[in-house]
Parts: structure tokens; C-alpha cells; sequence
């Protein structure tokens, strides 16, 4: 039975390019989740104005991957520690969220911060949130840094590092058909 997990950690190209090649992975939906304006678009989320995060909806196998294994490569994956931002990218859309979809993640996600923070001098500002509408974001963004990242500067030098870093301390976890 296939399960869903929505995390935000940042820019939602570098979270999505990860998850996609984790063993148990079955999808992986770029997205906004958390504002207060219906369906909206990457500019307005930019902007900040909307409330909402760029996050990913991963779709997983619970026989191949549990929730907190995922969320363990989550705080992996990302900076926890920064509030409202990843590196140089700035605003409430890249804060570091984990959105519940039901009750029982709620546990596994409280515990995944405390073990989080027990690895970090500094606060893991992570926040748990209750999901809300999840609105896919527009048709170029998924999959963006396979399709079309090697073309962008930003990806190069910020997500291409990220996904090298990742495939080199998880090689257990990377689908064979995953490539540099």
C-alpha cells in the first residue's frame, strides 16, 4: 500500500532531484502548500506574499522505506537549522516544514526533529505543520533539474553539489538507475 509524505526544505528543485532517486521512492510532486491563496502560481509563491512553501508530495513504498527513514534524509537533505531560508534563498516559501497528512506522522515527525537536533549545535527551526491544499506546481518545474537544470546557473551551483554530496554518503539508498 503506497503512502504520501509532503515535506518542504527550500527550493523544490534540489528536494525533488534527491527523493527521486531514493530505493522506495515511488513519485516525487513538486508543489505549494501552507498559504492562504488558492492555486497559486511560482511568481506570486516567490513573491512571498502567499504564505505558501515550495515543498515536494512524495508518494512511497512503506515496504521499502519507512516514514522516518524519509524524514531522517529530509533533515539530511537540507539545512534545518535556517529560518525562512535556504542558503541565499530568502522568504517563508523556503522555511523547512514538514506538513502532516495524518495523525500517526505526527509522532514519527516530532521524533524525527529531537533526533535531528540531538546531531546539531544549532536549533533545528523545522516546523510541523497540518497539511492543507496541495497545489502541483506548473508542468516545468517537475522534474525540473533533470529536464532542464543543467541548463540553469542556479542548479549547477547549488542543487547539482547538493545531489553529489547525497549520492555519495547514501549510495545504499540510490536506485541503480540513478546517474551523476
Amino acid at each position: 500500500m503506497e503512502k504520501q509524505a509532503i515535506l518542504a526544505g527550500g527550493c523544490f528543485w534540489c528536494i525533488e532531484a534527491i527523493f527521486k532517486d531514493i530505493i522506495g521512492i515511488i513519485s516525487v510532486e513538486s508543489g505549494y502548500i501552507g498559504g492562504d491563496v488558492p492555486n497559486p502560481s511560482y511568481e506570486q509563491v516567490c513573491e512571498g506574499k502567499t504564505g505558501h512553501a515550495e515543498a515536494v508530495r512524495l508518494t512511497f513504498d512503506p515496504e521499502k522505506i519507512s516514514y522516518s527513514d524519509i524524514l531522517d534524509l529530509f533533515f539530511d537533505i537540507h539545512d534545518p537549522t535556517q529560518l525562512n531560508r535556504q542558503g541565499d534563498d530568502i522568504g517563508v516559501q523556503y522555511r523547512s516544514a514538514i506538513f502532516l497528512l495524518d495523525k500517526a506522522q505526527e509522532q514519527v515527525a516530532q521524533d524525527a526533529i529531537v533526533k535531528a537536533q540531538a546531531h546539531s549545535k544549532k536549533p533545528i527551526v523545522t516546523k510541523i505543520e497540518p497539511a492543507s491544499i496541495f497545489y502541483p506546481a506548473e508542468a516545468y518545474h517537475q522534474d525540473y533539474f533533470y529536464q532542464k537544470g543543467q541548463e540553469n546557473r542556479y542548479c549547477s551551483i547549488v542543487v547539482a553539489p547538493k545531489i553529489a554530496k547525497f549520492r555519495k554518503s547514501h549510495q545504499d539508498r540510490i536506485k541503480k538507475q540513478a546517474s551523476a
